[in-house]
């Protein structure tokens, strides 16, 4: 079976990548050619440069994966939507049970759960059913062709001891590739993957928050002065990156104190993450990295921990993240494109996002891009959407700075019910972090409609830079009450403000000045 990237595309050592946007702009020149002169070749023309990809994201409709000079709006959703498929899987199930594993939570089950994972992937595929009960694991690896199903009353309970997410593995940390402890739940280039039912993923996160260091969280993370943190390990690896060593050099693990994500299919095609429960994450919750086609439904977070994302699409397209619950210790849901030189190095987007019927109630933000968007974000589309505690800092937040960089365009948000949010309703902070670089972030072409925000610190609030200013911000239909500091504009370009309106605590209008 050909691997679904091309080596022409993406190398494994990295130090080569052909980028989609030189694609385009190849497509773009010569097809103006073909259709001045023949213009029933264009269609040979792109069977060519299909071929030339190496199938990348094999089975979408390539003429719309190439034109980059569409006009995007909501219109578009259905077209996303039509990309998106779920896995379908063979009707043959494979119990956990009959690999050897016990229920208790006492006998360790990694290996019985990765036979039956094996198995079922060598034989053409299937379910892998973990039964009712608690099973204690290390990493799991998906393959291709397996849906993991925990029935109802089924709990896996991720041990505390690290030696379990050995051997170091290809992943990213913060946006940053390296080798690293595995993810509790990994894919490595596999497709059509999914982890379904009504059952409960346990990380008991609390074995590793203190990995963190310092933290100001809703959770006592057991950090004491003395105790070893991440500080050094990710400074060694902010280094690498911005020396370009190749990632497989990049050798973390035991010692350097760098957290895994929970769940991350990592250049994987076709991937279902639907109805589970999940508590107590290390760090970042539901992590698809370079991804296509991926669907999470249904999916209720508990999970309080620092840097606990809910849900963080990275550098991956045609992604449908619908009817999930969010309680977490950081950004719901975080959309990411690579951090510094290794998302400038990729240059994969993450694009084509649509978030949907989700709850959003503790967090740094409820629907958030950034802060790793060196890469670019682009085409996000988020509705029918609530959101409601006084630990939710923001309901939209966009985030970067000068080091990072990125561009963020073509961001789409409606029918958006906010109770109450700590901080701001909107809020675009291109200073975030306090980093600094040459890399100005671009933001653009922001469109918010229908939001009912109830009560917050501020309605607007926008920190930009002067050489590139927020532009094409449009808010519409919306209403912002209980408004206690009003709007906060630092560079925030022109502002569409078309039948909206900010009340402060005592019921008065607050007019946008700038």
């Amino acid at each position: 079976m050909k691997n679904i990237f091309s080596p022409c595309c993406y190398f494994d050592n990295h130090l080569k990548i052909t980028s989609i946007h030189q694609m385009t702009r190849f497509y773009i020149k010569m097809e103006n050619f073909i259709r001045n002169n023949f213009r029933f070749r264009t269609s040979i023309l792109l069977l060519l440069i299909i071929s030339c990809s190496g199938e990348i994201y094999k089975g979408e409709r390539v003429a719309r994966f190439l034109n980059t000079s569409q006009q995007i709006s909501w219109n578009s959703i259905n077209t996303i939507l039509d990309s998106i498929k779920p896995p379908v899987f063979p009707d043959k199930s494979y119990s956990i049970i009959d690999f050897g594993a016990v229920a208790g939570g006492q006998h360790d089950c990694t290996e019985a759960i990765n036979k039956a994972i094996t198995v079922c992937h060598d034989d053409s595929g299937g379910i892998v059913i973990v039964p009712e009960g608690t099973y204690l694991t290390g990493a799991i690896h998906l393959k291709s062709n397996v849906n993991l199903h925990l029935e109802k009353g089924a709990r896996l309970l991720f041990t505390c001891d690290r030696s379990k997410y050995l051997p170091l593995v290809h992943t990213r940390f913060e946006g940053m590739e390296c080798m690293n402890y595995s993810p509790f739940i990994y894919a490595y280039k596999q497709h059509k993957i999914a982890v379904t039912g009504e059952g409960t993923i346990d990380g008991q996160g609390q074995c590793w928050w203190s990995w963190k260091g310092p933290w100001n969280g809703q959770v006592d993370h057991q950090w004491k002065d003395s105790m070893p943190n991440q500080k050094d390990g990710n400074k060694i690896l902010q280094k690498m990156v911005e020396e370009n060593v190749p990632y497989n050099q990049r050798i973390f693990g035991e010692g350097y104190f760098l957290r895994p994500n929970f769940i991350q299919p990592f250049l994987c095609r076709q991937v279902l993450i639907e109805g589970i429960n999940i508590v107590n994450s290390p760090m970042w919750i539901i992590h698809p990295v370079l991804c296509n086609n991926v669907i999470v439904r249904k999916v209720k977070i508990e999970s309080l921990g620092p840097n606990n994302d809910g849900c963080d699409p990275e550098c991956s397209r045609n992604v449908l993240i619908e009817d999930c619950y969010f309680n977490t210790g950081d950004d719901c849901i975080a959309i990411k494109s690579g951090r510094n030189n290794d998302g400038r190095r990729i240059n994969i987007p993450s694009e084509n996002i649509i978030i949907r019927n989700c709850t959003m109630k503790e967090g740094h933000g409820g629907i958030v891009i950034g802060s790793e968007v060196s890469g670019n974000v682009r085409n996000v589309f988020a509705e029918n959407c609530f959101m409601d505690s006084p630990h939710l800092d923001r309901a939209l937040r966009i985030k970067s700075n000068s080091l990072r960089g990125g561009i963020v365009e073509n961001v789409f948000v409606r029918n958006i019910d906010v109770a109450q949010v700590g901080e701001a309703a909107v809020l675009i902070d291109l200073f975030y972090g306090r980093e600094t670089g040459n890399n100005f972030p671009v933001v653009r072409k922001i469109t918010v409609e229908n939001m009912n925000c109830r009560k917050s610190d501020y309605a607007i609030h926008i920190r930009a830079y002067k050489e590139q200013p927020v532009s094409e911000l449009s808010i519409i239909n919306s209403t912002f009450r209980n408004v206690s500091k009003g709007v906060l504009l630092e560079n925030a370009g022109q502002i569409n403000f078309v039948n909206s309106y900010i009340y402060d605590t005592k019921g008065q209008i607050i007019e946008i000045t700038k």
